[in-house]
């Protein structure tokens, strides 16, 4: 059985024999796995493989394998957000998207690494230790997603869920050379995704193709009364995927090609544009003058709502507990041993910015530069269809480069966390190589057109073949 397979080819596969096989074929693969991609793998996943053979179940994904990250809600799996203060926590309900997925007839593989509550760009603040790049092992996945991304990139899973704050589902496709959609807000449900900044985070698919992507779509988007956020729209994702992009007006954003860019990666995202201008769309440049404020903003409000969502997390409920002579003693040794360094940061930081005589001067503040941040996003789409920049402005770091400086890592996001201030949607798709390590080209567009998105992603993968590259590091 191939290593690398898309949706309908798996659909094939379990056809020919079972989604029992299927299904074992994908554990012996993680059981060999270079990557420390997974934190748990299902012990019922084959049981529940059986099941779908036994009821002949019909869904859109029956018997097709997914790997879940690792704060998304599963019943019978633990979740750990990737850190060690949620130690022996297994969630009673399943997340909006999980019911979705299990409706569809989708086989849970297991939950994937991650930074520490998604917070950071390479999975190295996981608990569990860092998940490697199948295309470089001495490299980072990117992150916070990066387990979900490897798992895909690696031949463990042939597709995934993760979760995109500020980057977090994009930069580790851009990394792992794959393709991740980062959805408008809104358009899937929040339910049972454990909250680091709720303001800005969004569940995102993983696959190797952009088919694939819409297929995941079609599944888990859509209306959630339990989400406040969710939106009720009935678009059909695997419909745009029409061959075509001429007339399509493209907006190139200078600010996105910016001081500290590889030249490879910026060589490698002008030559896709002009992919498309041979294939009949135009491009312009477009100016977006408050996108140089856009990362302090992003960091100020989502460090202030972890310090609230993070607040949770005392040893009283769930998860660690460590004895203390009182309450406050309990929970002062329970979050000083449970929490990573970095989650320790963002808590303070966080906490500082919303604290009296500072909440104006910062948290406010970065709130009026987020509706200027949405607002030169509105401005350029309204004279362009989509706009296109670098994913990422760099390839994949090695690990251990820069996690000792937290402030060169977080520049790490200064391509993405605009889209997420401003809640539209947005693809990274692979587009080209250096050194032997992948570049995303990232799709940006209007909000709740998902379908131009996939659709200009869709075209410009038909017409090369840097999606069917494949990792030797783990071949």
């Amino acid at each position: 059985m191939a290593k690398w397979m898309s949706v309908a080819q798996v659909k094939e596969k379990i056809e020919e024999s079972s989604a029992e096989e299927v299904t074992a074929h994908y554990l012996e693969v993680i059981k060999k796995s270079k990557i420390n991609g997974y934190i748990k793998v299902s012990e019922k996943a084959l049981e529940q493989a059986k099941k779908i053979d036994a009821e002949e179940h019909d869904g859109p994904l029956a018997g097709v394998p997914i790997a879940i990250k690792d704060n998304i809600s599963v019943v019978g799996l633990p979740s750990s957000c990737g850190s060690k203060i949620l130690e022996g926590y297994a969630p009673p309900f399943n997340a909006h998207v999980i019911e979705k997925l299990l409706a569809a007839g989708a086989v849970i593989l297991g939950k994937t690494n991650m930074d520490e509550f998604a917070m950071g760009s390479s999975t190295e603040t996981s608990y569990f230790g860092p998940t490697a790049n199948p295309w470089d092992l001495e490299r980072v996945p990117g992150g916070s997603s990066g387990g979900s991304a490897a798992v895909v990139a690696a031949g463990e899973a042939p597709f995934s869920l993760g979760s995109d704050t500020g980057g977090s589902v994009r930069c580790p496709a851009a990394f792992c050379g794959v393709v991740g959609l980062k959805p408008t807000y809104g358009a899937i449900s929040r339910y049972g995704v454990v909250a680091y900044a709720n303001s800005l985070e969004q569940v995102g698919p993983l696959a190797n193709n952009v088919r694939d992507i819409a297929v995941l779509m079609d599944v888990i988007a859509g209306y959630d009364r339990r989400d406040s956020t969710s939106i009720d729209s009935k678009t059909e994702y695997q419909k745009a995927l029409v061959e075509d992009v001429k007339g399509l007006k493209i907006g190139v954003p200078k600010e996105f090609f910016g001081e500290g860019t590889h030249p490879d990666v910026e060589k490698a995202v002008w030559n896709a544009i002009h992919k498309y201008e041979d294939l009949g769309a135009t491009w312009e440049e477009v100016s977006m003058p408050h996108i140089k404020y856009a990362l302090a903003s992003y960091y100020i409000i989502a460090m202030s709502e972890a310090s609230s969502n993070l607040a949770r997390f005392d040893g009283t409920r769930y998860g660690l507990r460590e004895n203390g002579e009182n309450w406050h003693a309990m929970v002062s040794k329970t979050r000083a041993e449970g929490f990573g360094t970095e989650a320790k940061r963002r808590i303070l930081l966080g906490t500082y910015a919303l604290s009296a005589g500072y909440h104006d001067k910062y948290y406010l503040k970065a709130l009026k530069v987020r509706t200027l941040v949405k607002q030169d996003f509105d401005k350029a789409l309204s004279k362009v269809d989509l706009l296109m920049a670098p994913t990422m402005p760099n390839p994949a770091f090695k690990i251990g480069e820069k996690i000792e400086d937290p402030l060169t890592l977080y520049l790490s996001d200064v391509n993405t966390c605009p889209i997420n201030l401003a809640g539209v949607p947005s693809i990274s798709v692979p587009c080209g190589f250096t050194d032997g390590l992948p570049i995303g080209l990232q799709i940006i567009g209007k909000p709740f057109d998902e379908p131009a998105v996939l659709r200009a992603a869709y075209t410009f993968e038909q017409n090369t073949d840097y999606h069917t590259k494949r990792p030797l590091e783990v071949a």
